[in-house]
């Protein structure tokens, strides 16, 4: 149903696009709208244009209604319900227009053409009102829909400000267009015995024709409010009739839901928050909650929604609240915090908590307290982010994660895509890189500094436990586990050590990187009973010699 839905739309949207660049060319002259007429209205005028148009249409507008009887709660993002709201109203502005046009053609053959119809708006302030508020919430709704239908896509960012520059262009050329004409059709329109009317020449319709318009008018009308008006009768009778079904959140709240109920819009009409991207399409999986009690009750995963737990590797006891309708009591733990943004489903490596072979990496500023201590709080933050910038850009560059921050420090991940050996080539590559750009940091912050900024880093490899952990209201994607611990005891023995970088022996050899006659070191780590080699690098960098790293290598 919502690909018909998606389907139907862009139907409808390729010919609100044309008709709307048509009305453009009305900057020109009205003669040009006609010509233009001819190429954009050609197919969309002939039969099978006809059944395509109208019957996406039609077809749209029952989905929405289909969609709107089945939403359980009108509790929703004001995105959503903007996008509803567009949708409703619509058809009723829609209708006259039609009616006036199309009907007018289909009904009498009454080939209307620019000059009339123009003549016509112009000929009454309301008209023009009407028909200019027509043609921006059409094309509101139409960017609306396409913004939350393509944002999830990774290519939409880069395509982001084109694509919003279109939307803000197209409708001020249809609008300039459509002033343009009635501008220069303005000194010969009139009004004849209450009727507006612009003479091109055609017969004039009788009085049988226009109350046969006016009948098709009232009809679509009173079929919309018809529609519309079961629709939320019928939804609201299955909200108050049947069976019952508890959610016991992780917050401490119990809301009680009518069974056929998604568990997102349960606790959206319990007024918690919760994330939802799409918009509850199943595309985003930002709605996830890990199921305690009650998965047993639970019908399997549906193609859609299997589909995208497939795609982050969910653990069996992960669902998403938008496509989940429990009949019996479950108990459910959000796993991404209430204002997860767009930026949440585009990460590759958003999947749920399992044992998985990963490069852990510890990073720490040197001397931040003596930091703190001589400069003004303001100063000292501004530093501090520039530090985290310059360290978020080397993971960036080399395809590690920012799982962590710590006061002066952070912890990051390796290994979430593709295979160990890799993830540790990217790891001391991305040590290397971090060495790199706290150097260039240093040149840039010269007056501010009394000494250069160093750091200190603890590269390991090896199993842990990675998954999405903390608050309900503030989860973190992060890991634990001996690999984690053993990396942290590593970036501290730089220090004794006096390097920058300290790795084990382990991690490099999976790598395939020469020490470069970095010394080896056998050391005891707290809570493992035998000893592990460690290299000491003075500068990561020289591990990479001259070869330049590529995050796909």
């Amino acid at each position: 149903m919502r690909e018909l839905r998606l389907i139907t739309g862009l139907v409808v949207g390729c010919f609100v696009l044309t008709h709307f660049l048509n009305h453009a060319f009305g900057v020109v002259s009205i003669e040009t709208m006609d010509r233009a007429r001819t190429v954009f209205a050609g197919w969309w005028r002939s039969p099978p244009g006809t059944v395509l148009l109208y019957g996406s249409l039609v077809t749209h507008f029952l989905l929405a209604l289909v969609s709107l009887y089945r939403r359980s709660t009108l509790r929703m993002p004001a995105w959503e319900a903007a996008q509803l709201a567009l949708g409703l109203a619509i058809p009723l502005l829609l209708i006259p227009h039609i009616v006036g046009t199309r009907l007018s053609w289909f009904l009498l053959e009454h080939h209307i053409g620019y000059e009339r119809v123009i003549g016509l708006l112009w000929s009454d302030a309301a008209n023009v009102l009407r028909q200019s508020a027509l043609l921006l919430l059409v094309w509101a709704h139409l960017c609306v829909g396409l913004h939350y239908w393509l944002r999830l896509r990774p290519w939409y960012p880069s395509f982001e400000p084109l694509g919003f520059a279109a939307a803000l262009l197209v409708p001020a050329m249809a609008l300039a267009g459509f002033a343009a004409a009635g501008y220069g059709l303005w000194p010969s329109v009139e009004s004849v015995g209450g009727m507006q009317k612009y003479d091109t020449g055609l017969a004039a319709m009788t009085a049988a024709d226009r109350a046969l318009l006016a009948h098709w008018r009232d009809a679509l009308q009173w079929a919309f409010w018809l529609a519309l008006g079961t629709t939320l009768l019928a939804r609201w009778l299955r909200t108050r009739i049947g069976a019952t079904y508890q959610v016991r959140h992780a917050s401490g709240r119990v809301i009680v839901a009518p069974v056929g109920r998604t568990i997102l819009e349960a606790v959206r009409d319990a007024g918690l928050p919760h994330a939802s991207v799409c918009g509850g399409r199943a595309r985003c999986t930002t709605c996830r909650v890990r199921i305690g009690e009650g998965l047993a009750s639970l019908a399997a995963p549906g193609p859609l929604d299997a589909q995208a737990l497939a795609r982050i590797e969910a653990a069996p006891n992960v669902r998403l609240a938008c496509q989940t309708r429990p009949t019996r009591d479950v108990a459910v733990t959000p796993l991404l915090p209430p204002g997860a943004d767009v930026s949440y489903a585009r990460r590759p490596d958003a999947r749920q908590g399992g044992e998985r072979q990963v490069v852990a990496m510890f990073v720490d500023l040197r001397n931040s307290t003596a930091l703190g201590e001589s400069r003004l709080p303001y100063d000292v933050v501004f530093i501090m982010n520039q530090f985290f910038a310059a360290m978020n850009e080397a993971l960036q560059a080399t395809g590690g994660y920012y799982a962590q921050f710590r006061g002066d420090g952070l912890l990051a991940l390796y290994g979430l895509q593709g295979e160990l050996a890799g993830a540790c080539r990217q790891a001391l590559a991305g040590a290397a890189e971090m060495q790199r750009r706290i150097e260039r940091l240093n040149r840039s912050l010269a007056a501010d500094l009394a000494e250069p900024l160093r750091i200190g880093i603890g590269v390991h490899s090896g199993v842990a436990i990675v998954g999405t952990m903390g608050p309900p209201d503030a989860p973190i994607y992060s890991a634990i586990g001996d690999t984690i611990n053993t990396a942290a005891r590593f970036e501290g023995m730089t220090k004794a050590y006096g390097c920058v970088l300290v790795v084990s022996a382990d991690t490099l050899a999976r790598a395939g990187i020469d020490p470069r006659g970095a010394p080896l070191h056998r050391v005891r780590v707290r809570g493992r009973s035998e000893r592990v080699e460690v290299y000491a690098v003075a500068d990561p960098r020289t591990l990479m010699g001259s070869e330049q790293f590529s995050g796909n290598k």
